[in-house]
């Protein structure tokens, strides 16, 4: 009896010693959950991940339904959508890549530019939703926030794809190059790829359709579609945006960090702020005296948390690289590794939190914001983001700032303007001239300042998606892109597909901004899409009302010659004025400096005749300068908008 009590005593022992244990494994792991999450619900920095292998596929078909290029956020995007909507899919990559997400997790690009929908929230302080949900959002609630390791974010595309059945993954590819045949209307017609693989082998693959998600348009480009380059489409034909090395320090503990935070919030900078995941401010650092003067600068500091206590910093730039030629882009590596360690021995100089941090690493792949723009079948112009415009084939939507970044050491960069809410047209992402195809990312049918906003990565997801899904509408219904993007039923049959698999694409009717009601708008259109003029993060740079002066009117007409091709010289129009930007602009003098540009030899006083003689210049115009001795900006405008419309005819 005594021996059965002392069992039934030792099993409520071991019961009782199990529930213990039970509640301790259930404390330490919501302390660990607490840890790992912040208030908001994304995951915070805590034990770094493993990185997930990504499998390629040994044996490639010899024909898909679709073929996808690229394996940047949108080519993965581009995939899965297919495979989603039943289509046989091949993801290729041309680059030595081991990992998904190209520029996100090779380029260390680990901080989000969010579109955000600031014309539904404008009235909620601090609400606001994001924009072009669908599969972006589905990856972006797998990572940890608006900052994300970037092996978090590899692990989460090679998810994406290997959750898909109907995708053949294949990396490592020496070279892809599109199979061409003739088409209709004079037109190539891409019918898939052929493939030069690891061992040398090569492979011709046929597909129904083709997704070029390669940064700079590459397939597109072998197929002959005709394409700008950087600022051509601006009469820049040299000039791009710099590109970016990012860099990785280590020993940003928690400690550090809250250091960076307090710098940050305490700034007094309403451009400047931190958070749990990320940082953005450090402006003092574009001082920074760098050691290659000619080819390089600093910006301030967009500063992304790892997992590990170490941080991506995006603020080198780099000048004069050609992001298509890859002894250029080596070089722009050469440059980036010798300046850094200058780089981070300012940083500690001036900011005392940085004093334990230890240059680790630069990214495995450079940051390349602009090489090829394609020409589609519509191109997305400064004036539809100005204008916050909708458009009747929307496939995305835009509201990030027209971000536009140094060109050269002695150019400051430009934020265009700051739209509410855009749309990206289905037109912009079919090619001229080859059928078959479809081009998505930054490359993509944009002019170079709306380049500037809807080039970034949330944007390019959401085109992608809608790609993958029109491939499958396209096959089924079997017409081509071209005819697909002329077709307001089959445009109106696709959103319905892809509003129902999650994205968000209703049509709306933006109000005007307050800018647009301005007598002289249609000149400050006119001057804004030569990118003459610039609004800034709040627009306030669109007000047409403060006075003009000879100064500033000559720098306009600088950019109006370039843009325009015009052979006149106007520098001389203030030779021998005292102090010409703190004079006030006489219609005279104005008329003189429009003159001089377009090339003719005429005084001052015979300038406003010569220009009306010449078509140059409106009554209608003049009529309306209300002080023709003290014009103001919108006076000027005007004037140019007749000039500039009056050459663009003659063309």
């Amino acid at each position: 009896m005594a021996r059965h009590v002392d069992r039934a005593t030792a099993r409520k022992n071991v019961i009782v010693m199990l529930l213990l244990i039970g509640c301790a494994l259930a404390i330490a792991a919501v302390t660990a959950v607490g840890l790992l999450w912040d208030r908001k619900g994304k995951q915070s920095p805590g034990k770094p991940g493993e990185l997930a292998a990504v499998q390629s596929v040994q044996t490639v078909k010899n024909a898909y339904d679709v073929i996808v290029v690229g394996t940047d956020p949108e080519g993965v995007a581009a995939a899965v959508s297919a495979a989603r909507n039943g289509l046989k899919t091949l993801l290729v990559d041309g680059r030595d890549r081991e990992i998904l997400g190209g520029l996100m997790t090779l380029g260390w690009l680990n901080s989000l530019d969010h579109n955000y929908d600031r014309e539904k929230n404008s009235l909620i302080p601090g609400k606001a939703d994001i924009l072009n949900q669908g599969i972006f959002m589905e990856w972006y609630k797998k990572v940890e926030g608006d900052s994300f390791d970037v092996v978090t974010a590899a692990n989460a595309f090679n998810t994406l794809v290997k959750n898909e059945k109907n995708i053949d993954l294949l990396l490592k590819t020496k070279s892809i190059a599109p199979k061409l045949a003739a088409g209709t209307n004079g037109n190539q017609k891409v019918t898939g790829v052929t493939i030069t693989k690891a061992d040398g082998s090569v492979q011709e693959v046929s597909a129904k359709a083709v997704i070029d998600a390669t940064q700079d348009a590459d397939i597109a480009a072998s197929a002959g579609v005709p394409s700008t380059i950087g600022r051509a489409d601006l009469g820049d034909e040299k000039s791009r945006m710099a590109v970016t090395l990012v860099f990785r320090l280590n020993n940003v503990t928690p400690e550090v960090w809250k250091q960076v935070q307090k710098r940050l919030k305490d700034d007094g900078d309403p451009n400047t702020d931190a958070n749990e995941l990320s940082a953005w401010g450090y402006g003092e650092m574009q001082k920074y005296p760098p050691n290659n003067k000619e080819r390089v600068k600093m910006r301030g500091l967009n500063i992304g948390r790892q997992n590990d206590n170490t941080i991506l910093i995006n603020a080198l730039q780099i000048f004069g690289i050609d992001g298509l030629d890859p002894k250029s882009r080596a070089e722009a590596f050469e440059i980036g590794k010798k300046e850094l360690p200058y780089v981070l021995e300012h940083m500690k100089k001036l900011y005392p939190e940085f004093a334990g941090v230890e240059l680790t690493g630069t990214a495995p792949e450079l940051y390349v914001r602009e090489t090829r723009h394609m020409l589609g079948e519509y191109r997305l112009t400064m004036i539809d983001v100005l204008e916050n415009r909708d458009q009747w084939d929307r496939i995305a939507f835009g509201s990030y700032p027209v971000d536009i970044q140094r060109t050269s050491p002695s150019d400051n960069g430009a934020v265009m303007s700051h739209p509410l809410k855009y749309a990206i047209p289905f037109r912009s992402i079919v090619p001229l001239k080859v059928d078959n195809l479809l081009v998505v990312g930054r490359s993509a049918s944009f002019d170079t300042l709306p380049h500037g906003s809807a080039r970034v990565i949330p944007v390019g997801m959401a085109t992608a998606e809608s790609a993958g899904a029109a491939a499958k509408l396209a096959i089924d219904k079997g017409v081509t892109f071209r005819e697909m993007s002329a077709s307001k039923e089959q445009i109106a049959t696709l959103q319905d597909m892809l509003n129902k698999q999650g994205m968000d694409l209703k049509a709306y009717q933006p109000k005007p901004e307050a800018f647009m009601e301005q007598k002289a708008y249609p000149g400050l259109k006119e001057v804004v899409s030569m990118g003459l003029v610039i609004g800034g993060y709040d627009n306030s740079g669109f007000n047409t009302q403060p006075d003009s002066n000879p100064q500033r009117l000559l720098n306009l007409m600088q950019g109006v010659k370039r843009v325009n091709k015009l052979t006149g010289d106007p520098s001389g129009v203030v030779s021998g004025m005292q102090e010409p930007a703190k004079q006030p602009l006489t219609l005279e003098q104005a008329a003189w400096t429009m003159a001089k540009t377009m090339g003719y030899e005429v005084t001052a006083a015979q300038s406003v005749q010569e220009l009306q003689a010449k078509g140059l210049l409106q009554q209608a115009t003049i009529d309306s300068i209300a002080d023709k001795q003290k014009l103001n900006n919108g006076d000027t405008y005007m004037m140019i908008r007749d000039l500039v419309e009056a050459v663009r005819k003659k063309k």
